[in-house]
């Protein structure tokens, strides 16, 4: 082992490195090399500045913040005189130092100085011994190793190999801890070595919290590394030839099928398999997995133990299960995006509940849901400790570094109603993306930098080391239970084939590949390792081999007879509740009035000795007087009244996004502060004795839409009995998440069969704040329902069955009471179905957008009951009393959200009264049946869609379809005779200029009210 270099100017450095910047334990040592990636088409950069020597501290300084020679001989010549003109800590060491040099002989010429360089020596290991570790398992790397790592550079010899030295220091673990023995130079560099530059890199200096430092070199800086027994041993290779032949056994039976194998990387099986075993030992009970494509079905095989024989019969095409009564199969997706769920026994005797989520193939989009179907674990098993419900997100090197979400999720870690108590990320380190070199696709030396803004410790481990693999695994569990925060396992692997098995990887990394096809296996090393130590034998391993084959080959014969039965496709909490092929009845949303008026109480009341803003306190004061009197109920207090209703019956409401707990228009004011302490008070928290903190949830997120609704969906998707919500600060912020929406919320019980009830709200409407405050982009949502526009289907008033086959519900409510009801109607109801509101904004304060208590209630003969009791209305008809034959009404027009108040005010200022208003509440799934009872009783009426939003965007794309098929089924006329009304088609979605706005809003309202007949589109 070569730890001096020749050429250099040892007393020079020495020099210059003893008066360089020596400051706090956290200060990192420079590297001198910045290398990108692990193989030979690295960059090299220039050296880092030596940093400059900083001023003398004073006497009082601590021992981890010296500086220079000359500060320590004035720092000992004061400790000499009085001790207690130091601090403490340097008080501790020089007495240290003193007693080891009278007790050992050895170190008798051992000077502070020396005692100093050699802890700068130690701590270069500790920040910089990861620069110098055996990562690459192909060889590759070309990185130099740092200065810092050289001896001479503190001073040293050869002839100092041999002479003992102390290193105690006060409040310090590993190597610098005084309860160490005297140690000779060599022994300290040898076990420096062993410890940071092996199959092992340590990142964890800049962390800065010193007992997490202290902690994590107890584990590192062992006296002797780390060994296991042959029974262990065993255990490991019997785990990576499970990994190994499985992947074998697809390439040998389907040699042309896409499987995103693991090949390269199959230690990650072993090393997975021991973390959750380490944790369950921990108290661990369920865990939640987030992967992408690569090694999915290999962790679905032999980590979460799907049946291998469902996994052969996918690849061989498979079936859809037989027919059941209320059996869903949906549209299905291909094998490596599906999850499973699985209770796996462990090695020490635990179980534990292991679910893996299915995704798509946009990579790391599954993190938040991971996080947020925690953080509900957590919650239903009132987990307070976060300790028996972890999240394990698997990713790979390309996108952990380069896509943003992965640090939108990072940083929910440790918000409070975010935090899952720590996420163990294992980056599945390829060395290379799709066909994308690391230097192309990172600017950061390693691929898991963005994991140090949070302060995680990052191992990166060399995956041909199976044991090192499976130690790094262990350790990262371990930190996570110990400080419940996120941990990163960096697996450098390599990638056997291309991005799947029938790419060609040669055409763009040919270096790599040459050395990749002549590279053994990790079984094949590890094997050969076990037979050369002697701890087992080749019959053992024969042994092992046969049996796994056995197993594997007897899965593939029953998988031609495999026939799935009735698909386990909700969890436990979700038993009872209806695929969409099941019938299921509606229910009324209705509340009695007397839950009404306490509910409406506690919510419109705080503590006496509480002072909010006096804004807020006139806000509390008119909603007591609305609950009071049972008139002019406003937005916010009909949003309150259902959260509250919900939650005292028992289910969990969690209201998150931007801003939300004021509300960004400042309607909502859920949490009140004391103008005078700061203190916050949330009456939706004081319903009921003894309330549940958390039963009602309000939480401003941080500034982010992906990561955050991601989080709620993956929340909603844990338990059926819960009214989770996410809030856009402006709707037109939502296509920040878009792929959630795309690949998650629109499709997932179609591709999945994983039902959610989630709310989305995105403010909405065209008031003049330009073209990025005005539109939640209805159009889009619209566009991706899956209702057929020409057939009108089964349409039972008290059955749900058209909403069961639609993918989701899509509203533009305009009343405080309608409102209150379809929030309630996602729990009151025995399926689930997302749920997008088109939120609106200065409805909110608007004098006539008010409801009555009455209608909220469930009482017969009041406003909102109707033959089937008090619900949500999809359509709103016509408020100016008419029959249910109207022969001389000549115009029906058809809106949706606010447009209608404008419309309405402009009819009566106008006093036309033969034209008809209907409120279209509920777009989707579209309603047929009240479409059609509004065409019969206006026979003779031209027939409107009216529109805020361009011709191209709003809902005229969606209805007018629909809308002919309605008029079709009556012979009421072809698509030509609906007229439109609203803004002409636009590139963007408003106008920026307020006084064009206006022309605008008034020319579309007076068109929809004119005398004349409107022109068709269409000649």
């Amino acid at each position: 082992m070569v730890w001096f270099r020749t050429g250099s100017s040892l007393a020079k450095l020495a020099i210059r490195r003893t008066l360089s910047h020596h400051s706090h334990f956290r200060t990192r040592v420079l590297s001198t090399s910045h290398t990108r990636c692990f193989h030979s088409t690295l960059l090299k950069s220039n050296a880092a500045p030596v940093p400059r020597p900083v001023p003398l501290s004073k006497l009082t300084d601590s021992f981890l913040d010296g500086t220079s020679s000359v500060y320590l001989e004035e720092l000992q010549r004061a400790w000499e005189a009085d001790p207690n003109s130091v601090d403490e800590s340097w008080d501790n060491f020089f007495r240290n130092f003193v007693g080891q040099a009278a007790t050992s002989p050895g170190i008798s010429g051992q000077t502070i100085q020396e005692s100093m360089r050699l802890l700068l020596l130690v701590r270069a290991y500790q920040v910089n011994g990861h620069m110098k570790a055996k990562l690459d398992p192909l060889g590759l790397e070309e990185r130099e190793i740092p200065e810092d790592l050289t001896p001479g550079l503190y001073g040293f010899t050869e002839a100092d190999l041999d002479r003992e030295f102390f290193l105690g220091v006060w409040r310090m673990s590993g190597f610098l801890s005084e309860n160490r023995p005297v140690q000779t130079l060599r022994g300290i560099l040898a076990r420096l070595e062993q410890a940071y530059c092996g199959t092992i890199g340590y990142e964890y200096m800049h962390i800065a919290d010193r007992d997490k430092c202290n902690w994590l070199r107890d584990k590192i800086e062992t006296p002797t590394p780390r060994q296991y027994n042959s029974e262990r041993r065993v255990v490991i290779y019997d785990r990576l030839t499970w990994s190994t032949q499985f992947e074998n056994f697809l390439a040998t039976k389907w040699t042309t099928a896409k499987r995103f194998g693991l090949e390269g990387a199959e230690s990650l099986i072993p090393g997975m398999k021991e973390m959750f075993d380490r944790a369950a030992d921990l108290g661990v009970e369920n865990i939640v997995i987030g992967m992408p494509h690569r090694g999915r079905l290999n962790v679905l095989g032999n980590v979460v133990r799907k049946p291998l024989r469902q996994i052969f019969s996918e690849f061989s095409g498979g079936t859809r299960p037989v027919d059941e009564i209320g059996l869903y199969t949906g549209t299905g997706d291909v094998k490596y995006h599906l999850g499973t769920s699985y209770d796996r026994p462990t090695r020490g005797g635990k179980h534990l509940h292991l679910s893996l989520l299915a995704n798509p193939s946009h990579l790391e989009a599954v993190d938040p849901v991971v996080m947020g179907k925690t953080r509900a674990k957590q919650y239903y098993t009132k987990d307070e400790n976060r300790t028996k419900n972890m999240g394990i997100l698997i990713h790979g090197d390309g996108s952990f570094a380069g896509q943003g979400v992965v640090y939108e999720t990072l940083h929910l870690s440790a918000l409070p109603n975010y935090c899952t108590g720590g996420t163990v990320h294992i980056v599945v380190n390829n060395q290379v993306a799709f066909t994308t070199d690391p230097r192309a696709g990172r600017s950061s030396q390693y691929c898991t930098d963005v994991a140090k803004a949070l302060d995680a410790p990052i191992f990166h481990v060399n995956a041909d080391d199976i044991e090192a693999v499976v130690h790094a695994c262990e350790l990262a569990a371990e930190w996570r239970q110990t400080f419940h925060s996120d941990v990163v396992v960096d697996l450098v692997c390599y990638r056997r084939f291309g991005h799947n098995e029938i790419d060609e990887p040669s055409f763009t990394q040919p270096k790599m590949y040459k050395v990749i096809r002549s590279h053994p296996s990790s079984l094949q090393i590890y094997q050969e390792k076990l037979v050369e130590s002697g701890q087992v034998t080749k019959e053992d391993i024969d042994k092992i081999q046969k049996k796994v084959n056995s197993i594997l080959n007897e899965e593939f014969e029953a998988s031609k007879e495999y026939i799935p039965q009735k698909r386990d496709w909700l969890a436990s909490h979700w038993t009872g509740f209806k695929s969409p092929e099941q019938i299921s009845r509606i229910r009324n949303t209705g509340v009695k009035p007397e839950i009404l008026k306490n509910v409406g109480k506690a919510i419109s009341t705080f503590p006496e000795n509480f002072k909010p803003h006096r804004g807020v306190k006139r806000v509390y004061e008119q909603r007591a007087q609305m609950i009071e009197s049972g008139e002019g109920i406003d937005w916010g207090l009909g949003e309150a009244l259902a959260f509250a209703t919900l939650v005292v019956e028992g289910n969990h409401v969690r209201l998150s996004g931007q801003d939300v707990e004021r509300g960004t228009f400042s309607h909502r004011h859920s949490v009140l502060h004391d103008q005078e302490t700061g203190e916050e008070y949330c009456p939706l928290d004081h319903l009921t004795m003894n309330q549940d903190p958390e039963m009602f949830t309000v939480s401003n997120s941080s500034l982010s839409e992906f990561g955050v609704l991601g989080f709620e969906l993956g929340y909603s998707m844990e338990n059926p009995n819960s009214l989770v919500l996410w809030e856009a600060q402006f709707g037109d912020f939502a296509n920040g998440a878009q792929v959630m929406f795309d690949q998650f919320i629109s499709s997932g019980e179609a591709k999945w069969l994983r039902q959610t009830g989630l709310v989305v709200l995105l403010p909405h409407g065209y008031d003049g704040q330009g073209p990025e405050h005005s539109s939640g982009r209805l159009e889009r949502f619209l566009q991706m329902s899956d209702d057929n526009p020409y057939v009108i289907p089964e349409m039972d008033p008290t059955l749900r069955k058209q909403i069961q086959e639609c993918n989701w519900q899509i509203v533009n409510v305009t009343t405080p009471a309608n409102y209150f009801h379809v929030l309630r109607r996602q729990i009151h109801r025995d399926f689930r179905k997302p749920l997008i509101v088109m939120a609106p904004k200065n409805l909110l304060r608007h004098k006539k957008c008010v409801s009555n208590l009455s209608e909220f209630d469930d009482v017969k003969g009041h406003p909102g009951f109707d033959k089937q009791g008090t619900r949500f209305k999809r359509l709103i008809k016509d408020q100016s009393g008419h029959s249910d034959l109207e022969e001389g009404i000549r115009r029906l027009v058809l809106c949706s959200g606010k447009v209608y108040y404008e419309l309405d005010e402009e009819r009566q200022k106008s006093g036309t009264n033969d034209v008809a208003i209907c409120r279209v509440e509920q777009l989707c799934p579209f309603p047929y049946d009240l479409i059609q009872r509004e065409l019969k009783r206006y026979p003779n009426a031209e027939i409107v869609w009216c529109q805020e939003e361009p011709m191209n965007m709003g809902g005229y794309q969606y209805i007018a379809p629909r809308l002919c098929t309605a008029m079709k089924a009556l012979n009421r006329g072809s698509f030509n005779d609906i007229k439109y009304v609203g803004r002409l088609p636009s590139a963007a979605t408003a106008t920026g200029f307020y006084q064009l706005h206006v022309k605008e809003q008034t020319d579309l309202v007076h068109k929809a009210l004119q005398p004349d007949p409107i022109t068709p589109i269409l000649p």
